[in-house]
């Protein structure tokens, strides 16, 4: 497994991380802590050393089963995880947030869906907001210090100013070692940037989601500034084993979206189609070689990749390992350029 720093941190890890998204259950239909745990466990085994989790993966379900998973292993961690993203604020905090969405433990909102137990998930990173946050994910995660802590949003009203002044108060405090972003513009990352130290920026990027390579990953790569690339297998798709007629249950976030429509599946298909050669001769599948194109990508030094199970684990680590030549790069990116699916 490559490790690379996160950006000026002082702080080497992984460069394919173990997403904690899915293990919270939430919009992935349940979880099985038990099976979440020897994921984890795999991964460390496999080399890996970051792990990403945050508050709203299954409302702190995620985070506790992270803190569980390497309460003897703390020392082989990388341990990042967010803040914003409330469930739980105050009148007077709701004044300065800005509501993202509604939903229920099962699934978020969706045309056409009411539930009675719904209730409303805000952004908000304000100096007190921040603090309370930063204090239960400690306790969840049964740790001390948090190595990588991210704003998840940036869409409330609080300045800039306040958000880093605070970020930059716990870490002198001890309590985090760096400081990132999440699905931020370069102008926000800019405007952190005047207050102190932006260490890596988190944003969606694979090869069906590609915004990103003409402004975050431009701006990262200058500023040697670590890019954290989430959704790398696009929930699945990108393994090229999701069959374009499969039925997901109700929670299942996919069941919605139309980039999981029967006809849209079969053109990922179609995209991946050329990429199975270079697979097999490097003994890889196509979920290690989508990660191994993503981290090749200039200004993309780490990918973050979900497991729920052991072998998924094991097989994301892998990864980490593959290099590509400049033909199969070549090879990979002109079937993505390709692409015309959503």
């Amino acid at each position: 497994m490559k490790l690379r720093p996160l950006g000026k941190s002082q702080i080497d890890a992984s460069a394919v991380a173990f997403g904690a998204w899915a293990i919270g259950g939430w919009t992935w239909g349940g979880t099985d802590e038990q099976e979440s745990i020897k994921a984890i466990h795999a991964f460390l085994d496999a080399g890996g050393t970051l792990i990403d989790t945050a508050p709203i993966y299954g409302f702190g379900r995620s985070e506790e089963i992270v803190g569980k998973a390497i309460a003897d292993r703390r020392d082989q961690v990388v341990l990042a995880t967010k803040c914003s993203m409330r469930w739980d604020l105050s009148d007077q905090q709701k004044s300065r947030a800005k509501k993202k969405f509604s939903t229920s433990e099962d699934i978020f909102d969706q045309p056409g869906q009411e539930s009675d137990d719904s209730f409303d998930v805000y952004i908000y990173a304000g100096a007190d907001g921040i603090r309370e946050e930063v204090e239960a994910s400690l306790k969840r995660l049964k740790t001390d210090v948090i190595d990588l802590y991210q704003t998840h949003w940036q869409s409330d009203d609080v300045a800039i100013e306040e958000k880093m002044s605070t970020l930059e108060e716990l870490k002198r405090e001890g309590k985090i070692r760096a400081i990132g972003v999440s699905n931020a513009t370069v102008e926000d990352i800019e405007a952190y940037q005047k207050f102190g130290q932006v260490d890596t920026d988190q944003e969606k990027y694979s090869m069906l989601d590609r915004a990103m390579e003409d402004t975050n990953l431009k701006k990262c790569d200058s500023d040697h500034i670590g890019f954290l690339a989430y959704s790398p297998l696009s929930q699945g798709l990108l393994t090229g084993k999701i069959d374009p007629d499969r039925e997901y249950p109700d929670g299942d976030q996919r069941k919605y979206k139309d980039r999981f429509a029967a006809d849209n599946v079969r053109k990922v298909h179609a995209m991946l189609e050329p990429m199975r050669g270079i697979a097999e001769n490097h003994g890889i599948s196509l979920a290690q070689l989508t990660i191994a194109w993503t981290l090749a990508q200039p200004g993309c030094s780490h990918v973050l990749a979900g497991a729920r199970t052991p072998q998924q684990a094991i097989d994301n680590a892998g990864a980490g390992a593959v290099v590509l030549s400049k033909e199969d790069l070549a090879t990979i990116t002109k079937a993505v350029h390709e692409y015309d699916g959503v």
